[in-house]
């Protein structure tokens, strides 16, 4: 973790900082996190890393550890089996909205996000497929227009990010899950939101069998 600086709030740093080491494994399952270990690190005050902490605990990342303080929540399957049933519910609506509200920019986000998929597939960057994958998704719940689904995936997103830098660290698997965006992205450009719908149900569907098959056998 890196120190913080101006402009955002302390508290706000503190939590993405934060945030982003147990999402990409820098801080592991079990590891325990105190106020001053982390407000040292972050070079800041124990107030806005207390906040951070406090945040983050109630949005199921970290969890009490005792008279230890708190340390990082394991990967929980059963948490990820509800995000993947509520996706699968979701994301087939949230297209069918996005597809009646493309504009030629909006397809023109999507193909650049394409192209930067099948790049970092090529690349073999785990880092950089996680992003891309939150950002072709993200874009399909912001073109709905919906605010909730947009918000509610959001942080939905955190959580699946724990587990997808393994699993499309496979070539053949990344590769996989690029051809199905494209897919879904050209099924909206044409108009045909029934299909669309019909392959980003099907994608959700695999990539659960996916990230199901990649948590560690006995996380709760």
């Amino acid at each position: 973790m890196e120190s913080l600086t101006a402009p955002k709030r302390l508290v706000d740093q503190a939590y993405e900082v934060i945030l982003d080491a147990i999402c990409t494994g820098t801080l592991k399952p079990g590891e325990r996190l105190t106020q001053h270990d982390v407000a040292r690190r972050l070079n800041v005050s124990r107030q806005p890393v207390h906040n951070a902490l406090l945040v983050l605990k109630a949005q199921g990342f970290l969890r009490e550890a005792g008279r230890r303080g708190l340390s990082v929540a394991p990967l929980d399957p059963a948490l990820f089996e509800a995000i993947y049933q509520f996706r699968s519910a979701v994301e087939p609506l949230a297209v069918r909205l996005a597809t009646s509200r493309l504009s030629p920019e909006a397809i023109a986000r999507g193909c650049v996000l394409i192209a930067q998929g099948h790049a970092a597939s090529a690349s073999g960057d785990s880092r950089a497929l996680v992003q891309a994958d939150m950002e072709f998704h993200s874009l399909i719940y912001e073109l709905s227009g919906n605010s909730l689904i947009f918000e509610t995936m959001r942080l939905n997103w955190q959580h699946l990010r724990r587990a997808m830098g393994e699993v499309l660290r496979l070539p053949k698997l990344a590769g996989r899950v690029w051809r199905e965006h494209e897919a879904i992205f050209n099924a909206m450009s044409a108009g045909n939101a029934d299909s669309a719908a019909r392959l980003i149900q099907d994608h959700v569907v695999l990539a659960y069998q996916d990230v199901s098959a990649a948590l560690p056998t006995g996380s709760s």
